[in-house]
């Protein structure tokens, strides 16, 4: 726990020294309104990823990622082409993710949601072994998370199914979902 207040402390100092830049917007909500805090999460989940962007540069990192963001995508069981088109925009505009060749990304988005949508439950069990596979570093396994909370919190709102693929992530990747508020 005590890391994580310490990240949160870090994340607070960059948004400040940035003028608030990551909140986009969505911190307007009265304090203790969850939406708030959520919005308020996701904006410091965003600016730890962007701190990291040198050391996330691995296949692993690129894969368990696109893995994550086809899950939340595909939290509830279904993908609509137009929520499929959204989450594909934000992993391409993902600072992070600018690491990695668009098509590469892209490919690997489309490929898990083909999965996920074809048939849910042996798809998620694919996604998951391939979320697994960041779990070996520590700085991956929590950057794979925080990239699914950036997209799952997009919005604004992260739904309780999003949550749900996410407490199932940390669970595969070794990460205590309570670092996320989950």
């Amino acid at each position: 726990m005590a890391m994580w207040d310490r990240i949160k402390d870090q994340a607070k100092g960059l948004q400040q020294a940035q003028g608030s830049r990551g909140s986009s917007g969505h911190g307007h909500s009265g304090p203790g309104s969850s939406k708030g805090s959520k919005a308020q999460l996701v904006g410091m989940l965003k600016t730890q990823l962007t701190s990291l962007k040198t050391e996330l540069k691995s296949g692993s990192y690129r894969d368990a990622s696109m893995a994550m963001c086809a899950l939340v995508a595909a939290a509830d069981g279904n993908v609509d082409p137009a929520e499929r088109q959204h989450v594909e925009s934000l992993i391409l505009q993902n600072d992070v993710l600018q690491n990695f060749p668009p098509e590469q990304l892209r490919q690997r988005f489309n490929k898990h949601v083909d999965q996920l949508a074809f048939n849910f439950q042996q798809g998620k069990a694919e996604v998951m072994q391939e979320i697994a596979k960041a779990a070996k570093k520590p700085t991956e396994a929590r950057a794979v998370v925080q990239t699914g909370f950036v997209v799952a919190g997009a919005d604004g709102y992260v739904a309780p199914a999003e949550e749900q693929v996410l407490r199932e992530a940390c669970a595969a990747l070794g990460v205590s979902p309570q670092e996320f508020g989950l």
